[in-house]
């Protein structure tokens, strides 16, 4: 279903900025709370990259990311849900709740509920090479979403730093063959080294160069050796899309993630946050029970002002 990328000026109770998991269950649990409801979506939500998930409940066959958010597009419009294509540029603060704007785009919002989620570090390479490596599991980004499916196979990991060290000994779980290499320059510490021995985690030293992939992932080093994987996992860490967070002036948990209380509220009234920009697992799952508290706290804060019943 098309999203609305008309020119965008309206007044709604809630401007949610982010149409990922987290962002369009908010929207649908406030639209069946019968509030008006405004998502933006730029189209950047990391879960439209997976092709297949099998650890999303209820999909015992698995599900593409594609196909998920489409699915929650439908039902979110089917309450009502305005959803509008487009980018929220800056936020301000007034009296009456919050003022967004974008090219084409003017919103006023009585809140803000902010899933602006966050950007992979990606080797370098083509976007198509990207695309069809990730879809035929070359490329993977999340052990815990899919090592499951490298069981048993030769896993490399780059990035021999700290989450490279981390991601690497978590895979250890699923392969007893998995080698950590190096991206830019290597960077471990003795403790590192020590508990890489002790998994049996092999470590090559000479940085990356380039990688290719036909049936299996070749990774080319500088120093001109090349080690064969069956799949891959970049472990380069990842860029939260903050910089609405920073222009509100909102509190960052790690100086990146959004630090929220229990109920999903930021350190600015009125301004809630859920799924990845929020310092936690990053999951489809863990997204969802975010949006979910999210939502039910923005209404009750809503219905609280409007001296409507009491807050739960």
């Amino acid at each position: 279903m098309r999203t609305d990328d008309e020119t965008c000026d309206a007044q709604c109770d809630s401007l949610v900025v982010g149409g990922g998991p987290a962002g369009l269950t908010a929207a649908i649990y406030l639209a069946r709370y019968h509030r008006r409801v405004i998502v933006v979506d730029e189209g950047h939500s990391r879960a439209k990259w997976i092709p297949l998930s099998h650890n999303h409940a209820g999909f015992p066959d698995g599900i593409g990311g594609e196909e998920l958010l489409k699915r929650m597009r439908e039902q979110a419009q089917r309450y009502g849900v305005r959803i509008v294509a487009g980018r929220i540029d800056a936020v301000e603060r007034r009296e009456d709740g919050f003022h967004a704007h974008g090219v084409g785009i003017a919103i006023t919002a009585r809140a803000l509920l902010l899933a602006t989620g966050v950007e992979n570090r990606r080797p370098a390479m083509d976007t198509v090479t990207h695309r069809d490596a990730v879809n035929r599991g070359l490329l993977r980004y999340c052990p815990v979403c899919d090592g499951y499916e490298a069981t048993g196979q030769v896993i490399g990991v780059i990035g021999a730093d700290s989450h490279g060290v981390a991601e690497a000994l978590f895979l250890r779980t699923y392969s007893e063959n998995v080698t950590l290499l190096a991206y830019e320059a290597v960077a471990l510490t003795d403790d590192d080294r020590e508990r890489l021995s002790a998994a049996q985690v092999g470590v090559r030293e000479s940085p990356l160069a380039t990688l290719t992939f036909a049936n299996s992932v070749s990774a080319h080093l500088r120093d001109g050796t090349e080690c064969t994987f069956d799949t891959i996992y970049p472990a380069l860490g990842s860029d939260s899309r903050n910089a609405l967070a920073r222009q509100l002036g909102l509190v960052l948990s790690d100086g990146s993630c959004i630090l929220t209380d229990a109920k999903q509220r930021t350190s600015l009234e009125g301004v809630y946050a859920a799924g990845d920009i929020v310092a936690a697992l990053d999951q489809i799952s863990v997204a969802i029970g975010h949006a979910a508290i999210a939502a039910t706290t923005l209404h009750n804060d809503l219905r609280e002002n409007e001296g409507v019943g009491t807050q739960r």
